[in-house]
């Protein structure tokens, strides 16, 4: 091919991505003008206004009020088809949330409400480390509880967000309930791109549901009171299943059967709740660190580390964990900062 011709593909190639980038600009700004200010005239709006009324019994103009302020952000679907728990490994993973600093604000924090975290873990026989391990990965104790409004999250999510369309209509609906049932003021409330509130981040479903007056005030609210995210979050864990006493995961170490070819690698990172048990694991030659009990529900992991390969078996405590954020990496990064904050914790 003479470079003459190369050099006019060339050419035209780069005018077909310049259009490309206009059109896509264009559309996404068409969309974006169209819901700026409301969303009132979106199409799936009008279903959910008639739901809303006649399922919860909110005034119609209310609701109309309340939507006229609703903006679609296009940062948010940015951000939730991009996860940190799908695109790092966990080498990467883990430098976020096992920081010294992570660490030493959590003992600050858990010295302010010592009697909230001994409380809990009596009331609910969820460990305190446990908790103020989710709280620290969460939002690093209250101090970054998100900046997107709730309203703008669940709305472009709900509305302008196909793949889980369903799931954030849902929380929407639940939101709105929330400035009855909790004083929440619907137009002002921040959160996580995926609308999760206050210093445990809980969804509005999880807000409804597991969030407690753990003070005693009359009141529940996540949002500016750690003694009620404190209780909430052990209540959460002890809903969903935590043994008191139990283990959580444990590293592990494989040993290939001698011409044998590999038995793990069907069973490794097949899901997050257990459907083996210890004995299984064994059998296909993944031994714990830890002494487990044979017949206990287990799951086979596999992590990308920093030095490598790295194998855990987790158990039930484990998969509770993961009912709180539906990732493994999540789950180990809550577990490891807990290991770390624990000495530290205990005596004082």
């Amino acid at each position: 091919m003479s470079l003459t011709n190369r050099s006019t593909i060339s050419t035209f190639r780069l005018i077909q991505r310049y259009a490309l980038g206009v059109i896509l600009f264009c559309t996404t700004y068409s969309l974006e003008a169209k819901n700026e200010g409301n969303y009132l005239e979106h199409k799936k709006f009008q279903a959910f206004l008639e739901k809303v009324v006649k399922e919860d019994g909110h005034k119609k103009e209310d609701i109309v009020a309340l939507f006229q302020d609703a903006k679609r952000k296009d940062s948010i679907l940015e951000a939730i088809a991009r996860p940190a728990e799908k695109r790092l490994t966990w080498a990467k993973y883990q430098d976020i949330f096992l920081t010294k600093k992570r660490a030493e604000k959590g003992i600050v924090f858990y010295k302010k409400y010592k009697a909230a975290f001994k409380k809990a873990e009596s009331t609910y026989g969820v460990p305190s480390e446990i908790i103020l391990a989710i709280i620290g990965v969460e939002t690093r104790y209250g101090s970054n509880k998100g900046s997107y409004r709730v309203i703008d999250s669940l709305s472009t999510l709900a509305f302008d967000y196909p793949p889980r369309s369903k799931f954030f209509t849902k929380q929407l609906q639940q939101f709105l309930l929330l400035a009855k049932e909790a004083g929440i003021d619907l137009k002002t409330t921040t959160g996580s791109y995926a609308g999760a509130m206050g210093f445990p981040q809980f969804i509005p479903s999880s807000y409804r549901h597991y969030a407690v007056d753990f003070d005693g005030d009359g009141k529940i609210d996540l949002i500016n009171n750690p003694v009620d995210a404190i209780g909430s979050v052990a209540n959460y864990f002890n809903e969903h299943g935590w043994i008191t006493g139990a283990q959580v995961t444990s590293p592990a170490r494989y040993l290939k059967q001698q011409g044998k070819t590999s038995d793990l690698e069907p069973i490794v990172n097949q899901g997050l709740k257990p459907k083996l048990i210890v004995s299984d694991l064994t059998a296909a030659g993944l031994i714990s660190d830890t002494p487990f009990n044979a017949n206990a529900s287990a799951t086979a992991m596999k992590l990308r580390g920093k030095q490598g390969d790295e194998y855990w078996i987790g158990l039930k405590n484990f998969y509770v964990i993961t009912r709180y954020n539906h990732s493994k990496l999540y789950a180990m990064a809550v577990y490891q900062l807990s290991e770390t904050l624990k000495p530290k914790i205990t005596y004082l």
